[in-house]
């Protein structure tokens, strides 16, 4: 008779899922380890990935990724769920062949555009649209403007977002970079990278790069993360080099067999986590980190998903920073959700001092607060 598979309740997934993703303490290793490590950062809020670094790693630098970004060691690129990730250039030339039906039934059923460019032969399109990243990046308005003459009978807006979904780009600098702002503009990735994309689209790879940074982890979640389906063959495929749990729920979850899987009383810091974060949107049921509840409360009817706090472990608010330009000012806004105590309440001010001094620096007056509606002390 086969023995059940090992349980793990909600606190030990926590505490692996933290592990995984530098939580638990801050590592010194460089932007681009990180980066690799978490199969890339969120990054549709271009300044997000700084945050993200730095509440992750040792003495993080936002220069130090502006450079790897100029340096094109890392890119911008859409990639799972078809959003705009932060990956390195490795990564970027593997996992996009692998997602390239995310964002085809993107374009084609979850958007506008693909449905009204409906029984055209896209195929020209596509090339000409490669030809032109080719000679150099290239705005959406240029897209436009560009295609639109060729296909005048064609909505140009559906032509341009026909190549920002279909050919493999990046965005590229200064978009992205800190402190700097510009127009959105896009490369293809061998153009911009000098390389091709790798031939293999198999998702096996990308189902273990994801255990090893968010497992254990479900089917289910496995494709809640990539935007891929039908990835249960592959799941069984790897089967044999994987170990099984289950959740308190009894579905079935994943692993690496050598992954962290620290201890359900494991202390966890204090975090202050960037809007989008991965953390957040990595999983099917997310109640390893966040209860259903708040959830809610962080699931905005716009799409947006702010700024969160971590308290042991688990989402206990929102944080914002709010500037006031006349001033010079900038300002911390802390949203606990619930109750909290009084030294979580110190721990969050001292984490949140440090966030102003990295996130505001050039500020000349940094200030903290706490929402009163949400911070009762017990």
């Amino acid at each position: 008779m086969k023995a059940a598979s090992p349980l793990l309740g909600q606190r030990a997934l926590n505490r692996a899922l933290l592990a995984r993703q530098l939580l638990l303490r801050r590592r010194r290793r460089s932007a681009t380890f990180a980066i690799e490590a978490l199969v890339g950062m969120q990054a549709q809020e271009p300044l997000a990935p700084y945050v993200g670094l730095w509440t992750r790693l040792h003495r993080f630098r936002a220069a130090e990724l502006s450079t790897a970004i100029s340096e094109r060691r890392v890119v911008r690129v859409p990639l799972m769920r078809g959003t705009i990730h932060m990956v390195t250039a490795e990564d970027c030339l593997a996992l996009r062949p692998v997602v390239q039906p995310v964002l085809l039934r993107g374009f084609h059923t979850g958007s506008a555009f693909g449905k009204r460019l409906a029984g055209m032969d896209l195929a020209p399109v596509l090339a000409a649209g490669r030809a032109a990243l080719a000679e150099r990046p290239r705005s959406n308005s240029e897209l436009r403007e560009l295609l639109g003459r060729r296909w005048p009978e064609r909505d140009a807006e559906a032509l341009a977002m026909a190549i920002r979904y279909l050919v493999p780009v990046v965005q590229v600098p200064p978009r992205g970079l800190w402190g700097q702002g510009g127009q959105a503009s896009i490369s293809s990735v061998e153009a911009w990278l000098g390389r091709p994309l790798a031939d293999e689209s198999a998702p096996d790879l990308l189902v273990l790069r994801y255990l090893g940074a968010f497992g254990p982890a479900s089917l289910l979640d496995v494709q809640a993360w990539s935007g891929l389906a039908r990835l249960g063959e592959a799941l069984e495929r790897l089967r044999p080099r994987l170990r099984c749990f289950r959740d308190p729920s009894g579905r079935e979850l994943f692993d690496l067999p050598d992954a962290p899987r620290p201890d359900a009383d494991t202390p966890a810091p204090v975090r202050f986590l960037p809007e989008y974060d991965n953390l957040l949107l990595a999983h099917g049921d997310r109640s390893r980190v966040v209860s259903d509840e708040h959830r809610q409360r962080i699931s905005t009817s716009n799409g947006r998903v702010p700024g969160a706090i971590l308290v042991d472990g688990f989402v206990r608010g929102m944080w914002r920073i709010e500037r006031e330009r006349e001033r010079d000012a900038a300002t911390l806004v802390i949203e606990p959700f619930a109750r909290i105590s009084r030294p979580e309440r110190a721990q969050l001010g001292e984490e949140g001092e440090r966030l102003l001094a990295f996130a505001a620096a050039e500020a000349t007056a940094r200030e903290l607060r706490f929402v009163p509606a949400r911070s009762q002390v017990a």
